[in-house]
């Protein structure tokens, strides 16, 4: 097993959730080894390309990831073994924390073509696609934003990319809408945490009164001009905000999550061209952290 590999441990927890069905031309390459090559191009972030040999065609990792990326499998996949993880009690649904973070994005990945090439085939409804591909200019350049709400154990629950200008607080409701995760012994999936916790970034009317109407308690400090400004309006301007610095320390839990998700130097540094590509590398990366 070569470094970076998919243990046997990992490996027995992954494969149920694998396709089964053989495509057109025959038996499918060893679905093991090619992952291991896409884990392998996800942590070093190299091209495509460049992938050892030991790996097989470079081509066919490359064409499983990108297709994997495009007709939802990726996700179907981490959300499978998010359920499994949830069934063992190792999701902590105590504390969820929403937080986002730039990548600089690689002169690769700008200039995808209008339209993707047909023997991969359009993206599903699923699947994020986006006409500006989630590259946006801010103050570093050319960057993408990810959006990700985390739990307490470190995992991923839910992630979304953006242009690298785009603000954090009108992400907060479209991150919560996709956390998701099954029950494997039947009923709605859970998609509701006891407590969030998030910056200043997400204060704002618009969230807490979503989060009010789910009937989910939150830790979100007020910024100073909204406390100016309901001070200026009197007793119209309402009560003020409740926060408890005790739960807002279990924020960091999220910043670490992000941590390890950036060690991978293609989720650090994009390079993907296709948006729905580059979320399929954000969730790979994501489904090692849901190993132990």
């Amino acid at each position: 097993m070569g470094r970076g590999n998919l243990t046997d441990c990992e490996w027995a927890r992954l494969e149920p959730h694998l396709p089964k069905n053989v495509g057109r031309g025959g038996r499918r390459k060893d679905h093991r080894q090619v992952i291991d090559g896409i884990l392998f191009r996800i942590r070093t972030g190299i091209p495509w390309r460049d992938l050892p040999r030991r790996f097989g065609s470079w081509q066919t990792c490359y064409d499983r990831h990108r297709r994997w990326s495009a007709d939802g499998t990726w996700e179907r996949i981490f959300r499978s073994v998010l359920a499994d993880a949830d069934a063992e009690g190792r999701i902590d649904w105590s504390m969820v924390g929403v937080d986002s973070t730039g990548c600089r994005a690689h002169q690769h990945a700008a200039g995808a073509c209008q339209q993707a090439p047909r023997r991969v085939g359009k993206p599903g409804r699923s699947v994020q696609q986006r006409p500006d591909e989630a590259i946006g200019r801010s103050r570093g350049g050319l960057t993408t934003k990810i959006h990700l709400a985390g739990e307490g154990g470190l995992r991923l629950l839910a992630v979304l990319v953006t242009p690298g200008q785009w603000g954090d607080a009108r992400q907060m409701i479209a991150i919560l809408e996709r956390i998701r995760v099954p029950r494997p012994a039947g009923g709605r999936p859970r998609t509701r945490p006891d407590h969030l916790s998030g910056d200043k970034a997400y204060s704002s009317r618009q969230n807490r009164r979503y989060l009010r109407r789910r009937q989910i308690k939150h830790t979100i400090p007020e910024r100073r001009d909204q406390q100016t400004h309901r001070r200026r309006r009197g007793s119209y301007g309402g009560r003020p905000i409740s926060f408890d610095p005790a739960r807002y320390v279990r924020r960091n839990e999220v910043e670490r999550l992000i941590n390890r998700l950036k060690i991978n130097r293609a989720v650090s540094t994009r390079s993907d061209k296709r948006a729905y590509v580059f979320h399929g590398t954000v969730t790979v990366a994501s489904l090692r952290l849901l190993r132990t």
